[in-house]
């Protein structure tokens, strides 16, 4: 094979079978619908905001008279384009699919009564519904919200953290509902865009929150089968050298999750107190021998 015919292969993206394309949009297709519930049920009728560009609709809605389905869809029109240009084309039609959706939901549930007129209460389950269905889009591969995009673009530019540049606009963005409603509703505003970016998170990055851990000791032998043995969880061997002794060291990987981080640590401390221990977190796991087994 040529080395341009292997650029082009590398290039090529890799078709999604009907059936993932098919999950995904109903996946993206959830997550607006909850995000637009929401909105419509929870947020907007006590005039209580969420941060980036659907923050911004739904105050521009609130002046103008009219749906808050419009303002979402062409606001966040440009965002998908440099998504496009950026990220890439599959991102960019998740996002036009799942904003489109959204728009359409709110339109139609706009007629809908509130669910709650006690603000609290509907910044409180607003702020879970929304996190939830934007959590929801954000692991199908799409996004309901254009901040998030041009933080990513920024980022390339400057050296500032993503999460940094959401919450720059965010502050402006929420500090606005305190003029164009009251500060009591620009305070509930940034509690329900807490809530929903911690509930984002859950999602994100999984529920059980695995961790992964590299274990360096003379007793790797005993501590990966007492690991095995006591916690049900595989564990890989891999070669080690130490840089200034040049020693052969075996390495231990494997993965648990934040329950079993304790016993974890007890079993290795039991084996050796001086060992390597290193644990972080992961967003996601899938594949391979890292299963639990049984533990009898």
């Amino acid at each position: 094979m040529s080395k341009n015919e292997n650029d082009q292969k590398l290039n090529q993206h890799p078709r999604l079978p009907l059936t993932r394309v098919l999950i995904r949009g109903f996946m993206i297709t959830l997550g607006a619908l909850m995000m637009a519930v929401g909105l419509e049920i929870f947020l907007v009728p006590n005039q209580v905001v969420d941060g980036g560009i659907t923050g911004i609709s739904i105050m521009i809605s609130h002046l103008s008279g009219l749906s808050l389905g419009i303002f979402l869809f062409l606001l966040n029109l440009p965002f998908v384009y440099l998504g496009y240009k950026q990220i890439g084309k599959t991102f960019a039609f998740s996002t036009v699919f799942g904003i489109t959706v959204l728009s359409i939901f709110t339109f139609l549930l706009h007629p809908v009564p509130a669910f709650t007129d006690d603000v609290l209460l509907a910044t409180v389950f607003g702020g879970m519904v929304i996190g939830i269905g934007i959590g929801i889009v954000i692991r199908s591969g799409g996004a309901l919200d254009g901040t998030e995009i041009l933080a990513i673009l920024i980022n390339k530019k400057l050296p500032v953290s993503v999460g940094s540049i959401v919450m720059f606009f965010n502050f402006f963005i929420l500090g606005a509902a305190g003029f164009v409603f009251t500060w009591d509703r620009a305070m509930y505003s940034l509690l329900a865009y807490y809530i929903a970016s911690k509930a984002i998170d859950t999602v994100v990055d999984g529920f059980e929150q695995s961790k992964s851990v590299w274990i360096i000791s003379d007793y790797a032998t005993e501590i990966a089968d007492s690991i095995n043995a006591r916690l049900g969880r595989g564990v890989t061997f891999l070669k080690g050298e130490g840089a200034f002794t040049g020693d052969n060291k075996k390495v231990i990987f494997c993965v648990i999750n934040r329950i079993e981080e304790s016993k974890l640590t007890t079993i290795v401390q039991h084996w050796d107190p001086n060992a390597f221990l290193a644990i972080a977190d992961m967003a996601e796991v899938r594949g391979g021998q890292f299963k639990k087994k049984d533990i009898h």
